[in-house]
Formats: C-alpha cells, sequence, structure tokens
C-alpha cells in the first residue's frame, strides 16, 4: 500500500520545520548529502533557528507567570546549552559533568538547579564548590550529606524540596508521581520534611520542585499540574513563616513523536496564563517566587535529525527491510526501547523524496539483536546501497540516552547549524576499530 505524500507525521514535521528543493532534504538551505560525504554517516543534525524558536514560541506563552530554564539531560552538548543561555535560559542538571557542561556554556551557577535521586558525594562536593543556585532534595540521606557539604565549604547551600505529588497532579505519557517512587519526598509527610530541611543550619529552604509527569501534550493537564505546584508552595510557604523564593514547576511538555500524537497547543497554554498568573500576584507568599519551567524534550528535540546511510535492502518472507549504519546504539528511543511498553514508530523519512510511491518497510540497523530496529513499518520510497534516511524529532534524548558501547561502532557526528554553517559540537569521536 503506497502512502499520499503530506500525509504522514514526518511529512508534516519537515514541511513545519525543515526544507526540500527538488526532493532533497535540507537543514537551513545544507543539503543533508553534503553533510553526510563531509561528516560521514550516521551523525545528528542541530538546527540552532529551531532551538531558538521553540524557547521563544515558549517563553511567551508563559510570560508574566513563569521564567523557561533548560533541562541538559534532554542533550547536553555545550553548544545547545549556550543557544539556551544566549536567550536567557538558566539550567536544570541531574550530575556534575552536566554541571560543568552547563558552566562551559556560560551559564551563571547561580542560575543552575540540580535534581536527580541518586546525588553522588563526588556531584555534591562540585556543585556545592561551584557556587550552584539551588540543590533539590529527594531523600533525608541527600539532606544530610549536603548540609555536610555546606559545612565543609563554610557555607549556607539554597535548597528546594522535591515533592512526588498525590495521583491528583498526574498526566502525561509516563507518570513520575502519585506512586512509589525514588524521585522525592511523598506529598504525606511534606510538613515532616519541611521542618528538617530547616532545622539544618547548613540548608537555607528556598523553594519546591513538582515533577507530576512527561511527554504532557495536553494542555488542560499541564494547568492543572501548575496550580496544583502552587498549592504545595502555599503549604510550604505557611509551614515556615516565609515567602517562597522559588517555585520549580518541572518540565513535561512533550512533542509528537507518533502519529497518534497532536502536538502541545501553546495558544491554550497562553488562555491559561491569567488565571495562574492572578493567583501569584495576589498571595504574597508566591509573588516574589521566581517560578520556574524547565523543559528539555520541547525544547530541542524538534530541532535535530539524525541521519543514517542505507547499506543494504532486502526482502524476507514478504517484508522489506532498509538495513542501515544507523541504529539503538546511537538512537535508543526511536527503537522503542527507551522506556516504551508499546513500541511505535518515531517519524522517518527518505533525505531523498521525490514524490514516488511509498510502500511499507523496516528501517533496522548494524547491530547483532534484533532490537536494532528504527522503525517496523514505515512508509518510505524504494530504496538502495548509498541513499540517506533520517529520524525526526532527534534533538532530544537521542545520542546521550543510548548504549553507544554496544558492539564497539564509532560515535557519530553531533553538528550544530547556525547562520548558515554547520559544525562539529559533540564529544571526540573514536575512529572505526
Amino acid at each position: 500500500m503506497s502512502d499520499p505524500i503530506g500525509d504522514s507525521l514526518a511529512d508534516r514535521l519537515v514541511a513545519a520545520n525543515f526544507s526540500r528543493c527538488d526532493g532533497v532534504l535540507h537543514v537551513r538551505g545544507l543539503d543533508l548529502r553534503g553533510l553526510a560525504e563531509t561528516h560521514g554517516t550516521p551523525f545528528f543534525v542541530y538546527d540552532a533557528a529551531l532551538l531558538r524558536r521553540a524557547y521563544r514560541d515558549l517563553a511567551g506563552a508563559v510570560a508574566g507567570f513563569a521564567v523557561v530554564d533548560y533541562s541538559v539531560k534532554a542533550n547536553p552538548a555545550p553548544a545547545i546549552i549556550r543557544v539556551f543561555r544566549d536567550e536567557g535560559a538558566g539550567a536544570e542538571i541531574a550530575s556534575a559533568a552536566e554541571f560543568a557542561a552547563s558552566w562551559a556554556a556560560g551559564v551563571d551557577p547561580r542560575h543552575i538547579l540540580f535534581a536527580g535521586p541518586g546525588k553522588s558525594d563526588a556531584d555534591i562536593e562540585a556543585t556545592v564548590a561551584g557556587g550552584i543556585g539551588e540543590i533539590h532534595l529527594e531523600n533525608g540521606e541527600e539532606m544530610r550529606r549536603v548540609a555536610e557539604a555546606a559545612e565543609r565549604h563554610g557555607t549556607v547551600q539554597r535548597v528546594a524540596i522535591r515533592i512526588n505529588p498525590g495521583p491528583d497532579a498526574q498526566g502525561g505519557a509516563m507518570r513520575m508521581g502519585g506512586k512509589p517512587s525514588p524521585f522525592g519526598f511523598d506529598e504525606e509527610e511534606l510538613e515532616a520534611v519541611v521542618d528538617a530541611v530547616e532545622a539544618e543550619r547548613r540548608l537555607h529552604l528556598s523553594g519546591i520542585h513538582l515533577f507530576a509527569g512527561t511527554q504532557g501534550l495536553v494542555a488542560a493537564t499541564l494547568l492543572s499540574q501548575w496550580a496544583y505546584g502552587l498549592s504545595l508552595a502555599e503549604r510550604v510557604a505557611d509551614r515556615i513563616a516565609r515567602p517562597l523564593e522559588t517555585i520549580d514547576l518541572g518540565g513535561g511538555l512533550g512533542i509528537p513523536y507518533f502519529s497518534t500524537d497532536t502536538a502541545l497547543d501553546l495558544g491554550a497554554i497562553r488562555d491559561g496564563m491569567p488565571a495562574l498568573i492572578a493567583r501569584v500576584t495576589s498571595d504574597p507568599r508566591l509573588r516574589e517566587a521566581r517560578i520556574v519551567l524547565e523543559p528539555g524534550r520541547f525544547l530541542a528535540g524538534p530541532a535535530g535529525l539524525y541521519v543514517a546511510r542505507v547499506r543494504a535492502v532486502k526482502v524476507s518472507r514478504g517484508s522489506r527491510f532498509v538495513i542501515t549504519d544507523g541504529g539503538m546504539h546511537h538512537h535508543l528511543a526511536a527503537s522503542g526501547n527507551l522506556g516504551q511498553v508499546v513500541k511505535r514508530d518515531y517519524p522517518v523519512t527518505s533525505v531523498v523524496d521525490r514524490g514516488g510511491p511509498r510502500s511499507p518497510c523496516a528501517v533496522v540497523g548494524p547491530l547483532c539483536t534484533p532490537l536494532d530496529m528504527l522503525a517496523r513499518t514505515t512508509p518510505l520510497p524504494d530504496l538502495t546501497a548509498g541513499d540517506l534516511v533520517a529520524v525526526l524529532q532527534s534533538g532530544a534524548y537521542g545520542l546521550t540516552a543510548s548504549p553507544t558501547g554496544f558492539l564497539s561502532h564509532p560515535r557519530p557526528a553531533e553538528l550544530l547549524v547556525d547562520e548558515g554553517r554547520a559544525r562539529e559540537v559533540g564529544a571526540a569521536r573514536r575512529p572505526a576499530d
């Protein structure tokens, strides 16, 4: 069965974010075939203009209510962090290495937040010594170790309490709270935790952190979660008898990956702002707080492509397989092996597509496992060895969320396209053995 041109999610994303010239996919005027010849395949390519557009669109939608920081775990390349820093973003990090990357990108340490359920002694030591703006506490042991590090450095460390909210705050494709969780303190014990932090003379309780879910595509759900976060902030402010300084409402804003997904409606988010702004400005417990959203996927995901070269095409018992040099070792999420119970296809397109018929095929990688499958039944034109395919929505949770050491393949290039030029921005690549 052929697929009409323009009807697939991949077609819509290409039309919205990239361009074709004579059927050839381009990023800001750069032919992907030329990038493949210069930098080799497979490779990731990120469009700086799309990164900026995503940031400005979201910041504009929540203006007057919250500021937007960048969750570095989505893509920790310092050049990517620097794009968002230049737009005014702080950083949310989950390790000392991400702290160092953010610092290298020029983010003021005072504008960096540190969350994560298993911070090491080295993580805590490096971030306290580096003057990090806020560490988000997730368990009692961590509270003690941060206080001890602050004692060693003769400082009072600003901290926030990460709260595992009750079921009323849930939503999104992957729920992060409302059930037993390694993340944060359960909402039911909030007052006792607040009292324990207040008793630590080397800790200053400056805020709270709420993260109810991820890959949220419904504006009403996000608005409800943010309102719930304000309620929790009011409870903490009442307990400590002073206003809060920061209210981190997390990230969790989603992007469409699958044919059934609908993009998050920023217009609906904007429409929900007046009520939230009125609530904050009328409440002395909240009005001076820095309210933070810290998405990663929403900001970085749409700007990225993962480009691989076809090595062979075969038919096995009536099914077409397109075998490429890229796979799950570079893009585990696209293969469906990063937290997906139901395996679904990311949007995939042929780099050269001049409008001929398409038919379903499986796009697989070079690894010795049946899990190495970038798409199971995606419509693509006839392809032969040497052709290129691109996986869209690949700017977040691509390379750094993947088992790059599996089968010892070389690390792919990461390219940032800005002002009509492409430059490598990832870690140094190891050549093939």
